[in-house]
Order: C-alpha cells, then structure tokens, then sequence
C-alpha cells in the first residue's frame, strides 16, 4: 500500500512539474496576480528542479521571487520573424516596427519613472525620448499628435498590462486615445527589472547590421573547448525544437546535424519527460507535437473561415511542386468559394476579399513552418505532406477536426 501510494505521489509530482514547465515554455512571464496563478505557485514549488533543467539543456535562466518568474529565453533561430509581439485585443494584430521602438521607449521611461504614472505623461515622456537623433536619422519620429500614434501606444501600454508591467488604477486607454481622458497605472518595478532578457545590455552592443547586433546581442561565453561547442549546439537544438514547429535537417550546419544524429534520442527523450511534447521524426526533420494543443500560437487546422481557408490552400501546396504564385492562390479561393462558400462567411465571399485571406494562410502557414515565401512565390515545405489526405470534412459551423503542432 505505501509503494502504491508512494508512486501516486511521484506520479502526480512528475506531473505539476511538467505543468510548471509548460507553463514558462508557453508565458515566460508569470506573475502572482496574473491569468495564471496555480502555474505561478508550481513554478515556485519547483523551481529548483526547472532552473536546473533549463539552465543545463537549454541554457536558459530561470528567476523566481514572490512576484514573478522570469524564464529568459533566446530563441534558436534570431531572425524568424513569423512570430510577432501582437496588440492583446481581439484584432491581435502584429507590432509594427514603430510599435517595437515604442515598446523600447517605453520601458526605458518608465524605468526612470516612478511608481505610478499617468499615459499623457508617460507619453511625454516617449515624445522627449523619441527625439534622439539617432531615431531621426532612421525615419522614426513620434509626436503622438495623431490618432494612429496614440493608437500604438495604446497597443504597447495593453502589452504591459498583460505582462503585469502595469496595472490599471483608474481610466481607459480608448479616451485616452480619443482626447477624452487619461489613464493612471501603478508600475510594478520587479516586474519590469526582469523583462529584459539579452546577455548584454543593448546599450553596450556596437555592430549596425541588424544580424551582427542580434548575436552580439545574443554571444555565448566564447566557445575555446570542445565541451563548451558541443554545450552550445546542445543548447540550439534543444530551443529550436521546443520553440520552432518543425526542425528541418536542411537548415542546420554539418556539425549541427551530426551532433542531433547522434543524440537525437536522447534530446528529445529529456524534452519529452519534462514537457509532454512528442517527437515526430521524418527523412526531412523533426517535430515535436503537442498532444495538448496549447504550447502554440498559432494553430493549424484552426476554427473559422479563415482557418477553412488555411487548411484548402494547404492541401493545393502540398500537391504542387515548386513555386506557386500569389495570384494562383487567389485564383483557387475564388474556385474554393463556389464549393464550400455557404460554410463561410458572407465577408469572405465577397470580391477582392480573397487577397486578404491568402496573406492571413500564407502567414500562418510560413510561421509553421510549412510553407516558405520568396521572390517567386510560395513553396511547401515537407511537413506540409500531412495535409495531402483526403479533402477536409467541414462542419456547420466552419471548423475542423484536428489540432496540434505541426
């Protein structure tokens, strides 16, 4: 009986710790008072075990206090840019650059703030930061006169709420961003201490290519043994697959890939046993899928028109070879549309509207990993062979069967 229990308990402590992991994997970010805060206190409980984890296979830091934990993550791949800072509205649109340098410009005021701050003066604040010269020389200036710019600090300001940089106390940004009031927020400075996730603070980075900056930014202890080579392609591979839907044996270097050729078990094995994920290995790469479905941020197949859409395209790349132009791809949701449109919605239906929804597939399908965007036009990657079978049942309400990472 006390064997028994004993594996019960084992079991279910095997279990909160995953959970705990998953939850730092899909919010870096977690705080006491935020959406998730059974996860927050198994981070607590646990986070011996997770900064060790983290810290050996993926070389990530993990800190925790009684306000927040704070996984810093560098992901494997610094130049993908398919997955976007995006505006937490139900819009969800995707930060513009003048969005990220507003973000930046914000931060660094209210880091010199106090612990309450009012957006008109916040925003002040950004317009005296925004005069740089160095922002001028790059095209990017801010008056916040207009409605557009108040509507992306508005965007920034919402991040910060759901990070829990920021707290509400009183007010909307919608007045705000009409001329018909301010908003006050209490600044939560432990919080925004450990926001910042660069080895190297970005003042001290001097190269001026965006690629040379991103690794300075981003640099390793210098690699002089083989041990600490091995430790960093360890560490790249395991982010990629955790963070990446599907990695391609075609994107790594040659020491790369004979190093996941040898260890390949034992990577994804120590993956697996710490977050749930599965491997999916295939002739061209490998996935790790989620059997819970929520260590995503964008989903394939996905609920709606759109997403009815998505997974149509999908299987028309997939039985094509080579580049297929944007305007064949219009051509066939106009053909789509006399089959399956009483499923969709009249919006959708309507004259030019089909550009519309071949850029929100084709985004979704290049941030899978699925698809690739050129000069020439779209290419379907391997994993995109999955979606080749059989045509898509479609339900009354427009969604799909299915779900998962690639």
């Amino acid at each position: 009986m006390a064997e028994q229990l004993g594996e019960v308990l084992e079991g279910q402590r095997a279990a909160d710790l995953q959970k705990a992991a998953r939850a730092l994997l899909k919010e870096p970010l977690l705080t006491v008072d935020g959406p998730y805060p059974d996860e927050f206190r198994l981070v607590r409980r646990y986070e011996t075990e997770l900064r060790e984890w983290f810290d050996r296979n993926v070389g990530w830091s993990l800190r925790v206090d009684a306000e927040a934990a704070r996984l810093r993550k560098n992901p494997g791949a610094l130049t993908n840019a398919t997955h976007p800072a995006r505006e937490p509205s139900r819009a969800a649109l995707p930060f513009t650059r003048r969005r990220y340098v507003l973000l930046c410009l914000t931060l660094a005021s209210l880091e010199r703030g106090e612990t309450q701050v009012a957006l008109g003066r916040l925003a002040e604040q950004v317009v005296l930061a925004a005069a740089d010269p160095h922002l001028a020389a790059a095209g990017i200036t801010f008056t916040l006169e207009r409605r557009d710019e108040r509507l992306d600090l508005a965007a920034v300001v919402r991040l910060l709420l759901r990070f829990g940089v920021l707290r509400r106390v009183a007010g909307d940004e919608e007045a705000y961003v009409n001329g018909a009031g301010d908003v006050l927020y209490d600044v939560q400075r432990r919080v925004l201490a450990g926001l910042l996730s660069t080895r190297r603070g970005p003042s001290m980075v001097t190269a001026t290519g965006l690629d040379d900056r991103l690794t300075e930014l981003t640099a390793e202890a210098a690699l002089d043994s083989d041990e600490l080579r091995f430790r960093a392609i360890r560490w790249k591979l395991t982010r990629r697959l955790l963070d990446d839907p599907v990695l391609y044996y075609d994107e790594l270097t040659e020491d790369q890939l004979t190093y996941l050729t040898r260890q390949r078990g034992f990577l994804t094995a120590r993956i697996t046993q710490m977050t749930g994920l599965v491997p999916e290995v295939r002739a061209e790469g490998i996935a790790m899928v989620d059997p819970l479905d929520d260590l995503t941020d964008v989903r394939m197949p996905e609920q709606g028109t759109r997403g009815h859409i998505t997974l149509l395209l999908a299987g028309h790349l997939a039985a094509r070879e080579g580049h297929v132009g944007l305007a064949e791809l219009e051509r066939k949701v106009r053909e789509l549309a006399v089959e399956y449109g009483s499923f969709w919605s009249k919006s959708a239906k309507e004259p030019g509207a089909e550009t519309e929804s071949v850029e929100w597939a084709v985004e979704r399908l290049v941030a899978l990993g699925l698809a690739t965007r050129t000069a020439d036009g779209i290419m379907g990657r391997p994993a995109l062979a999955r979606y080749t079978v059989g045509v898509p049942q479609v339900r009354e309400s427009g969604s799909r069967d299915g779900g998962g990472r690639p």
